[in-house]
């Protein structure tokens, strides 16, 4: 029995007892983790398919270990303009054993509650607010190493938008930003982000330049 399941972002075809490195994942090692979004399952010739997910099936694995792969190199050049830019880049990763594969009996979450129709009532005469004062400036989130515009969009969409709110989020919660705004931003490593934001916010630049030197994807080396 095989499944075809999204996780992270990824799409992986994974059988009973398989290891698979996906991108780094919040949990802990050791602990055990669950994927509801299983898009195909083969059941000794008998094929389900999901549209897009099957309803109630489930992948359950163990997470072995976090560590990063291969360091790959980012080199950029334009042309009689005299700019080279050379960058390494090794990516986040955790290594995941896959115990079980059910083809149902996933919880279900249960669906929000429809609010009741209010009544009718009398028009009132519409009085104008007096006009609210606009919001401060956003800062330059994409001054944090690992965070691009779409990164940065996000946050500012979810009241992020300031160096001082970031510093004060948890990184728990800003992945969780992250990969609910789009699955290709699940693979980012927010664990140095509120630090980061935190000297950006006091504006130690060169504190934050001397941490940035020491970050690899987004983690402290």
């Amino acid at each position: 029995m095989y499944a075809i399941v999204e996780i992270a972002g990824q799409q992986f075809k994974v059988a009973k007892d398989q290891k698979v490195f996906v991108h780094r994942l919040q949990e802990e090692e050791g602990s055990k983790v669950s994927f509801d979004k299983v898009l195909l399952l083969d059941n000794e010739g008998a094929v389900t398919v999901g549209a897009p997910a099957i309803e109630g099936a489930e992948v359950t694995a163990k997470i072995l270990s976090h560590l990063q792969g291969d360091k790959v190199i980012v080199f950029k050049k334009k042309r009689r303009k005299g700019y080279r830019k050379k960058n390494g880049h090794r990516q986040a990763l955790t290594e995941i054993q896959v115990e079980s594969i059910a083809a149902s009996g996933a919880k279900k979450k249960a669906p929000a509650k429809k609010a009741a129709p209010k009544k009718e009532e009398a028009p009132k005469v519409a009085v104008k607010a007096p006009a609210k004062k606009s919001a401060a400036k956003a800062d330059d989130l994409k001054k944090i190493e690992g965070v691009g515009p779409k990164a940065a969009e996000a946050m500012v969409n979810a009241g992020l938008e300031t160096f001082a709110k970031v510093a004060k989020a948890d990184p728990a919660k800003l992945s969780e930003i992250l990969t609910e705004a789009s699955s290709r931003l699940a693979h980012l490593v927010t664990d140095t982000w509120p630090k980061q934001a935190g000297l950006a916010a006091d504006g130690k630049w060169d504190e934050l330049k001397e941490l940035q030197d020491r970050l690899d994807g987004g983690v402290e080396k």
